[in-house]
């Protein structure tokens, strides 16, 4: 069994990573206040993020352990939104079946319009190419 050490050094930048993440994140909420955009802050700091990752004034290996303790602890970050769920039993019981049937038929609803809109494109691509 192998203990992980951590020094200074790893802590530090584990530190200096998330609080670079939680600072794109503010500012992504501080835009979207702003202009007063329907866009949810997290959204437009992560459009934020992919244009510091595109333009080159961060490698996304440089946020690597930030994102990957946050991505390893995502449960945590559902957990209160599950716990919630026990507070509406009685809906679910008498709804719960048209619950399901909404979420699936809109996930299928996505699924294929994403598809024939990628088929689309592949042979609109295809057309003017030639």
């Amino acid at each position: 069994m192998s203990i992980k050490r951590f020094t200074f050094k790893h802590l530090g930048r584990l530190l200096v990573e998330l609080l670079v993440l939680l600072a794109i994140y503010l500012l992504g909420c501080q835009v979207a206040v702003w202009l007063a955009w329907p866009i949810p802050g997290g959204v437009i700091g992560l459009g934020l993020l992919l244009l510091v990752f595109a333009s080159g004034l961060i490698k996304p290996a440089a946020l690597q352990l930030g994102a990957g303790l946050l991505m390893a602890e995502m449960l945590l970050f559902f957990i209160p939104a599950l716990m919630s769920l026990l507070d509406y039993g009685g809906l679910l019981r008498h709804d719960g079946w048209r619950i399901m049937l909404v979420i699936a038929l809109s996930t299928l609803m996505v699924m294929l319009v994403t598809a024939f809109t990628v088929e689309l494109v592949c042979r609109w691509k295809l057309r003017h190419e030639a």
